[in-house]
């Protein structure tokens, strides 16, 4: 694969990297022997950004990171996060972090969101002391604002903002992600497929199941849903001119927004992971591109992209 950067300084990455999140049930039944395979699937087609939190089922998700990649570290861009700021929550974290992923650094490490209760030049100044004293190689943020991000890149470069970014979440163009080529950051986009709406998978709230989290989202909600089911279908009409399913058209789409711009593709079957990286092989044209951007304009979607409860906590 064609090799991308985290941040000018940063480690190469393959074009799309794996995030581990849904391992945890936060979509419904996860199983942990699917996920080990397809952690090692992934390694095996080249995708070498592996990405996981301590919050990600209170650490149950590091363990599983930490057993499908033994033996295969040196293959590995290896990321985690932790879910608070303070120096002190982030030493201990990341030493139990260390201990679950069963190494002794990891490559990139993020603060998973802005600490409200904590200066951002304290967090990141903490992180340095990480870095300094080889637990970290690089730090990161997830999900902060214009304001944050020059101040934290102004204590300890940033090598990575990880944020969503999709077709049904394109803000990050208007601001956020000028900024971060202006600093030299890279872009992990998270959620590349909106959270399956890009799938076309999705058509009525009751298609997910009793305990799927994304009950909770507005944008899965009715109402929501069918405006943004109109967006997709827009797109499903050009996906069908090359006769590639509408995912494939998404990530292909976002793959064309810049060589910073790294998508985080999460799968809970190691047989999906292979479909996923045939938008690697899809050169869209400007006049493709040009369509995509008129059926999903920035603002198109409708809904929240998360409950109500979380959204304080996003551009901090």
């Amino acid at each position: 694969m064609q090799q991308r950067r985290l941040g000018r300084d940063g480690p190469p990455v393959g074009p799309i990297g794996f995030g581990a999140m849904s391992f945890v049930g936060y979509y419904g039944a996860a199983d942990d022997g699917e996920g080990v395979r397809a952690v090692n699937r992934a390694l095996d087609l080249g995708v070498t950004l592996i990405d996981t939190a301590e919050s990600y089922g209170e650490g149950s998700n590091e363990e599983l990171v930490g057993r499908a990649i033994a033996g295969r570290r040196d293959e590995v861009v290896l990321a985690t996060k932790s879910s608070r700021g303070s120096p002190e929550h982030l030493r201990r974290a990341i030493e139990a972090s260390l201990a679950r992923l069963r190494t002794d650094h990891v490559d990139l490490y993020y603060l998973h969101r802005v600490d409200a209760e904590v200066p951002i030049e304290e967090s990141v100044g903490a992180m340095a002391d990480l870095v300094a004293a080889g637990m970290v190689r690089h730090v990161g943020l997830s999900e902060p604002g214009p304001q944050t991000l020059r101040r934290a890149h102004a204590v300890h470069p940033i090598a990575a903002v990880q944020s969503e970014y999709s077709l049904l979440h394109r803000e990050p163009q208007e601001t956020m992600l000028p900024l971060a080529r202006e600093l030299g950051v890279a872009w992990v986009a998270y959620s590349p497929l909106s959270r399956g709406l890009l799938t076309g998978r999705f058509r009525r709230p009751d298609d997910l199941g009793p305990h799927d989290w994304r009950r909770q989202v507005p944008r899965f909600q009715d109402g929501n849903l069918e405006r943004n089911l109109e967006v997709v279908r827009r797109l499903e009409a050009i996906a069908a001119g090359r006769d590639v399913p509408v995912a494939t058209l998404a990530l292909s789409w976002l793959l064309h927004q810049g060589d910073d711009v790294i998508p985080l593709i999460g799968s809970s079957r190691a047989d999906r992971i292979e479909r996923n990286l045939e938008a690697l092989g899809l050169d869209l044209s400007p006049g493709e591109l040009e369509a995509i951007d008129a059926a999903a304009p920035v603002g198109a979607a409708s809904g929240d992209r998360y409950p109500p409860a979380h959204m304080p906590s996003l551009g901090r």
